[in-house]
């Protein structure tokens, strides 16, 4: 018989048991004899039985709130792309009254990460998105998010102590090491190179930029052990106007500086530094598919960016969440995305928007 057309008078009959009972086992209800449940149990096995598990969720008519938790971020920054891969998930299962909610903490302020997780629990979502802050703080939320039952996704950095639903993000070490790798096959004869960091109280923003850096200086000690690293931070306490002369001062001082790198997805600041003063000789390499880093890559002031697919993880996010919590399906624990190098000849092929 085609499993797709069974109906459950088929299996009542080959049971031997009445519709009801049979519809209460398949949507696990209560009332049910051990008998009469083994009997339908052995039923489906006989007829090879697979539950339309669509059909079986829109039935219940239920509505899921999601919520997804990420840094606060300005228009045409990396996070942009992300949440909008969340808003184009919960579009495409409208049917199935999916819905998010959008929450946003300060990077570097792990208060406002705990209130706005607070905000989340008393909100009692169906499932959590979280770009985590430190582990310590991030703990604290997902033992309760535990304690409730209520399953998350972790985006941008992976913390397995956590213990997660699921993961998406880069091998951010590996990530690094590989940035390194392509930047030595441009600079392989270079005694120094710059290293960009925007830090604010002498802390990056991420763990995952943590990890980057770890692989690339990690690669360099391998096998580029005398090339110096200077850094220079164009710290987020700064004005960005005060940003030129900063580069002014680091380029004056180190002349033969001829690559840099930076492992958050704002060369672009050194890149339109670099058009700006016509320092031609000079190229930066940095992360991220976003339109001011894309159009330094088109001008040739940064020479290669690694893109990670911001919008496929929000919106995969957002699928796993549903997969896992409406149609009860198991899902990847563990998603890392592809490390992808984008430059002037294909940049404008990349497409950001590649789940149809």
């Amino acid at each position: 018989m085609d499993t797709a057309k069974i109906r459950i008078k088929d299996i009542a009959k080959r049971a031997g048991v009445s519709v009801g009972t049979v519809d209460r086992v398949l949507h696990n209800r209560p009332n049910v004899s051990k008998k009469a449940r083994e009997k339908i149990e052995n039923a489906l096995k006989e007829l090879d039985y697979k539950p339309n598990m669509y059909a079986s969720a829109l039935a219940y008519n239920k509505s899921y709130t999601f919520a997804c938790i990420i840094p606060k971020h300005a228009s045409e920054a990396y996070w942009e792309e992300v949440e909008e891969g969340v808003v184009d998930a919960c579009e495409r299962r409208r049917d199935f009254r999916i819905g998010k909610k959008m929450m946003y903490y300060n990077r570097f302020s792990t208060e406002t990460f705990t209130k706005v997780t607070n905000e989340c629990l008393k909100q009692k979502p169906h499932g959590v998105i979280i770009v985590p802050s430190k582990l310590d703080v991030t703990r604290k939320f997902t033992d309760r998010l535990h304690e409730f039952g209520i399953p998350f996704v972790l985006l941008d950095s992976y913390m397995p102590d956590l213990k997660p639903l699921s993961f998406f993000g880069q091998d951010s070490f590996s990530s690094g090491y590989f940035a390194a790798r392509i930047l030595m096959m441009m600079a392989p004869h270079e005694t120094e190179i710059m290293l960009m960091k925007q830090m604010r109280n002498g802390n990056v923003a991420s763990k995952q930029q943590e990890n980057r850096e770890t692989g690339f200086r990690h690669y360099m000690h391998d096998h580029f052990p005398n090339v110096v690293i200077n850094e220079v931070n164009l710290s987020l306490d700064e004005k960005r106007e005060n940003y030129d002369t900063i580069l002014d001062e680091f380029f004056a001082k180190h002349p033969h500086t001829h690559h840099c790198i930076t492992f958050n997805s704002k060369a672009h600041l050194v890149g339109e530094y670099l058009l700006r003063s016509n320092r031609r000789n000079i190229q930066i390499m940095g992360y991220d598919m976003v339109p001011k880093n894309a159009e330094c890559v088109r001008q040739g002031s940064i020479s290669f960016l690694i893109a990670q697919h911001g919008y496929m993880q929000g919106y995969s996010c957002i699928e796993t969440l549903f997969n896992a919590i409406v149609l009860k399906k198991e899902v990847e624990p563990i998603n890392y995305m592809p490390i992808e190098l984008l430059s002037k000849e294909n940049i404008d092929f990349y497409r950001r928007k590649n789940i149809g």
